[in-house]
Order: C-alpha cells, then structure tokens, then sequence
C-alpha cells in the first residue's frame, strides 16, 4: 500500500472522529487503520492526531496535512472523473446510492428494466441509511430524504413521500382496529423505526408521549425490517403511502396524522457530462415521477385512492409469496413430489 492510501485513512478518521467509525465506513479493521496511520507519522516523523477516550484529535501539524490531503483527495477524484469520461457510452460501472427503503421496495424492482434496456452497464446499488458522500465519489448519483448542504453539488427535488401510519390485518386480528391516538397510547403497540433521514425518533417523541417499554413492540434501523414487521402484525407503523400499491397487506389509519418529506437527487456536475451517468440521472428522476407516479406528488394522495390515480405499467408485488400462511402439509407435499 502507497502513501496516499495512508493518507486516505488518516483523512477518514479525521472525519470521522475516530479510529472505530472509520474501519465501519471503510470495511477495515481499527487495528489496521492504526497501523497506517501510525506508519504515516513514522515516515514523515510528526504526530498527526492525538488519541482520547470520545475518539482523536488533529495536531497542528495534523490540521495542516489536512488541508493538502484534501487537495490531493479531489485532485484524484477529478482523475478519475477524466478517465470515466474516456468510458465508451453506455457501458461500464454506474453507482446509485439511496435510502434503503426507497432502494428495496421501489427502486430495485425498477432498476432491472433499466439494465435490460442497457446489459452493457453494471449497475451498483448502495441501499443505506447513511447519506451517500457523493463529492467522495461514493456514487455517481445519490437520492435520499434529507437536503444535502454542499453548494458543489447538483441538488434536485425530484418528489415528495408521503407517510402516514398503517396496521396489518393480523395485527387487527389479535388487537383490535386502533381508533385513534389516545387509544393507540393505551391499548396498542407500534414498531419504531430509529435511524437515519426517518424521523421516526422525532415522530415518537411528538406523539407518543409515553416510555418505551410495554408500547414499544419493536424498535429497528433499517426500512425492510421495519415494513415486515408492520406486515407481519408486530404492531402499529409509520409506512410510505406507496407500499399498499406494491402489494402490501397494510390497512392505512386515518387518525389525522401523517407527513411528508422531500426526495432529493444529488451528483458532481461534471457527472452529467459521462453518457452512462446522464442516463442513470434520467431514468432516477423519471423513476419519481409524481405524474406518472401519484404517491410522489407534492400533493397527499390518499392510499385508497392512488390505485385509482395510478395510470402506467404495472407494478411488481413485493410482497407476493412472504405475507400468506402456507399450510404445512401443502409444503411437505410439494417437497416429496420434488425428490
């Protein structure tokens, strides 16, 4: 390994604080991250960073290795921009990084269509809570739920999702159909979805005003698990107004609660200008449509009424197969017809 993979390191733990949080994001360990930037102050005899108990510190000599390391990180990134725009079109690798409910349920699906239309791009899909970097090249095109503050980016609005809460009929089953706030405090359990760009920790400290335990059934940070939960009946969730459309089993309540937030599309300018990349911004914007797409529309649509809106093609079930109950012995039957 080369010194600027040294300093690569050393200017992720920087910004990130701390050896440990730097290995997560960068898929190493702590104890290797260490050694490189230890073997760093060796070579260049100074101390970059001093270590403490909440994480590390620059030095001055570290905050000044700082500044050109930054230099030197975009002047790679502008590299490897050149050489993508020397790519021929429409083949190769595009990045597409976005919150991991919107990548799972609506997005993935869609996306198979786009690469039959183009089988020359590989196409990788980065579904996290976590806001893509995308000035760090961490994808060349990135959605997600919170407005990014960097004046260098190309920031669009390219729809709104709509929230609001749903029950499942098995949870209706076994509890009863909630009636209303007060009696979702009293008698009913939720699921609690507490990660990034969700603002389901904010919605609960706004609504619930009751602790956690004995109403909180399930507390989760990721959007698939949080979906399955409701789906599964393990209680009372904020979901997209969209997922009944996708074939979700969910009963949305009306009990005047519900909310909104803005889909941003963000990538480098000089992104549009390589052919493969350009493309993938289309078809993203496209993908959110709220005139093709009812559920994105600035305007809330309510769930009842967005089959009735919806006009275009249709739409893959993501739920098919995963949220009815197979009797044992069908299972058992068709396994010895199998052998």
């Amino acid at each position: 390994m080369d010194d600027w993979d040294s300093v690569r390191i050393f200017l992720e733990v920087a910004r990130t604080g701390s050896f440990r949080a730097a290995a997560e994001h960068l898929g190493l360990s702590a104890g290797y991250l260490r050694k490189r930037v230890q073997h760093l102050e060796s070579t260049y005899r100074t101390t970059l960073l001093t270590r403490h108990v909440d994480g590390v510190r620059l030095t001055l000599e570290g905050k000044q290795v700082i500044a050109a390391a930054t230099r030197m990180e975009e002047a790679s990134f502008e590299l490897r921009r050149a050489f993508s725009r020397n790519t021929p079109n429409l083949s190769g690798e595009v990045r597409l990084a976005i919150t991991e409910g919107l990548g799972t349920f609506w997005v993935a699906p869609r996306l198979i269509e786009f690469q039959r239309v183009h089988p020359g791009l590989l196409v990788d899909l980065k579904c996290e809570m976590r806001s893509a970097d995308v000035l760090r090249l961490e994808a060349d095109v990135a959605v997600q739920l919170e407005r990014p503050n960097v004046s260098s980016l190309k920031i669009v609005r390219i729809g709104r999702l709509h929230v609001m809460p749903f029950v499942s009929p098995a949870y209706v089953e076994i509890y009863g159909m909630p009636k209303g706030p007060d009696d979702i405090r009293q008698n009913h359990r939720i699921v609690l979805q507490d990660a990034e760009q969700t603002r389901g920790r904010e919605l609960y400290d706004q609504y619930a005003n009751r602790e956690e335990l004995g109403f909180v059934a399930m507390r989760n940070n990721v959007s698939s698990a949080h979906v399955w939960a409701i789906a599964k009946g393990a209680g009372i969730g904020w979901l997209p107004t969209y997922v009944p459309v996708i074939g979700g089993p969910m009963i949305p309540l009306d009990i005047g609660i519900q909310f909104d937030m803005d889909i941003w599309l963000t990538y480098h300018p000089d992104a549009k200008k390589i052919r493969r990349v350009s493309r993938l911004i289309e078809w993203t914007i496209d993908a959110f449509d709220g005139r093709k797409y009812p559920w994105f529309r600035d305007e809330f649509v309510h769930p009842n009424e967005l089959l009735k809106s919806y006009k275009s093609e249709a739409l893959v079930n993501m739920f098919a197969g995963f949220t009815t109950r197979t009797d044992p012995q069908i299972v058992q039957s068709r396994m010895a017809k199998a052998k």
